[in-house]
């Protein structure tokens, strides 16, 4: 069982461990928390070796004012990844075609070196961990399906066949991103096209006659 009620001696505390009931949570709290995880993140500390107690060390804030917010440190971790992302894209809703590169220009953005230095050590550790894959996917699974909802309509108002695979084309048109992103495949192409470029190319396979 965690030692959750444990005292860190750090920072004055932004958030008071134990709150009478009913009190709201601290937005003030959540964002010293979700920083210092980006902070630990980004100095160096790998996902597997963070510990609730180095947050809560650098939060300024004791280990039980964490555990009330997160169950365990790997939705933490995914949070704490997520606010990097940002929120779900707003789609208009009157083009397809515009919807999707709409979408697909925030695919692996990185706005931020502390962004840049986090996210691919992260990934790493999905191959390895099922807690943090399964909070990873639960992050993700909002985001494709808007996207889903985007073939959908497509398809819906005659935009696009009705016989494609809606999981698929979104994987074709997803992936090639992700794969530059993290890994420059191919330094031939630039990021700033590639949404573009990868729309153009599949647009033939799923367009209606």
């Amino acid at each position: 069982m965690r030692d959750v009620m444990t005292n860190v001696t750090g920072p004055a505390r932004v958030d008071q461990d134990r709150k009478a009931p009913g009190r709201p949570r601290s937005a003030r709290a959540d964002g010293a928390i979700v920083d210092a995880v980006l902070d630990l993140l980004s100095e160096g500390t790998t996902a597997e070796a963070l510990s609730i107690e180095a947050v809560a060390t650098r939060a300024g804030v004791g280990k039980a004012t964490i555990y009330r917010r997160w169950p365990n440190k790997e939705a933490l971790l995914v949070d704490a990844v997520a606010s990097i992302k940002g929120g779900l894209p707003h789609v208009r809703g009157e083009s397809v075609r515009e919807d999707l590169l709409m979408m697909l220009r925030q695919v692996g953005r990185v706005d931020s070196t502390r962004a840049s230095r986090i996210t691919p050590g992260i990934l790493a550790q999905l191959h390895h961990n099922s807690e943090l894959q399964r909070c990873y996917q639960k992050m993700l699974e909002p985001r494709r399906e808007l996207m889903r909802g985007v073939l959908r309509r497509g398809i819906e108002r005659g935009e696009l066949r009705p016989d494609i695979d809606v999981d698929v084309v979104m994987t074709m048109l997803v992936a090639p991103l992700v794969a530059q992103t993290l890994l420059h495949w191919n330094p031939n192409l630039e990021p700033s096209a590639m949404p573009e470029r990868l729309v153009d190319a599949i647009w033939p396979a799923i367009a209606a006659p």
